[in-house]
């Protein structure tokens, strides 16, 4: 055991990131059902079907799992009623002040873990009294940091700067990058692009598909003026790219950018007009399998890396 399976009362130190349109409670319950921690993204979920698919969950599961909450949210206190009045025991905060829910999430007794992209920011989550954070490299799928601090510096920049439990994210989707991730100083890790190919996310299969043609390159970290996103270049990547051409103020990429975008591209299949989020590491993701299968590789390949490793050490 380690401090973050320790501390979620999980067999393996992996997390799935709660992504918005690929984490519902199928993908959560068979995280967590393979030994790891699976997140309900709610970012994407009214408050009503949040509270379904919670509920759906405790009923797949009789493992821990937690809610991944964006304190952005517009419906942000009734969010946060609702995961108390449903008894959910780890919440992973993210987008927004960490004083702002945490002492409310831990008189309920609920862990609480932040999600952050520099070590100012993991700092401050620290002394807000979090119980863990995440550190998320920009090679990361969906909203990011504005720095572009990669995983491979963000890692030890952090473990310097905090005492409590760090879970790197961000290009990590096989045993090897989850042992380089601790190697630098994780003490577990997030995983996000592996899990949305996977046969349990909630995702389109059009989306999934797609992802599997993802090759180096082939995804870009934009619209940092409203809120910096890493997206597969498509149609609306290049609309977008087209009208960064013409100095556009940012009410024009509000305007073009519209409601819905990341539903109609993820969850609904349209891969012209869609937002289409995914990370760096989408181009070693070659397969869509089952949760369970995906975490049995994982810790195999890292059983395997830890004894390759010995072959380095002088």
């Amino acid at each position: 055991m380690n401090k973050i399976t320790q501390l979620f009362k999980i067999k393996y130190p992996i997390i799935q990131g709660g992504m918005i349109w690929n984490s519902g409670y199928k993908l959560a319950s068979a995280v967590s059902n393979a030994g790891g921690l699976g997140l309900i993204g709610a970012g994407s979920m009214y408050p009503e079907v949040l509270r379904e698919h919670i509920q759906k969950c405790k009923k797949a599961t009789d493992k821990p799992f937690g809610v991944n909450i964006p304190m952005l949210y517009p419906n942000i206190e009734e969010i946060m009623n609702i995961v108390v009045e449903e008894g959910v025991k780890i919440v992973f905060t993210s987008a927004g002040n960490p004083k702002t829910w945490t002492s409310f999430l831990k008189e309920k007794g609920i862990t609480v873990v932040h999600v952050v992209s520099s070590s100012v920011f993991a700092l401050k989550a620290e002394q807000a009294g979090v119980d863990a954070i995440v550190a998320e490299g920009f090679e990361a799928g969906g909203h990011n940091g504005r720095d572009e601090t990669t995983t491979l510096t963000l890692i030890p920049m952090v473990k310097e700067k905090v005492q409590i439990p760090l879970i790197a994210a961000g290009g990590i989707a096989t045993g090897r990058g989850m042992l380089a991730a601790m190697v630098l100083g994780a003490d577990g890790v997030q995983v996000g692009s592996r899990f949305a190919a996977s046969v349990e996310s909630s995702s389109h299969d059009n989306f999934k598909q797609t992802i599997l043609n993802v090759k180096e390159g082939d995804t870009q970290l934009t619209l940092k003026e409203l809120a910096p996103v890493r997206l597969i270049k498509n149609k609306f990547y290049q609309d977008v790219q087209d009208l960064y051409e013409r100095c556009p103020s940012k009410e024009e990429l509000v305007q073009l950018l519209g409601r819905a975008r990341a539903k109609k591209g993820m969850f609904e299949g349209d891969l012209e007009e869609g937002e289409l989020e995914i990370g760096q590491i989408a181009g070693i993701i070659h397969e869509i399998l089952p949760v369970e299968k995906i975490i049995q590789q994982m810790m195999a390949d890292f059983e395997i890396a830890s004894k390759e490793k010995a072959k380095f050490e002088f």
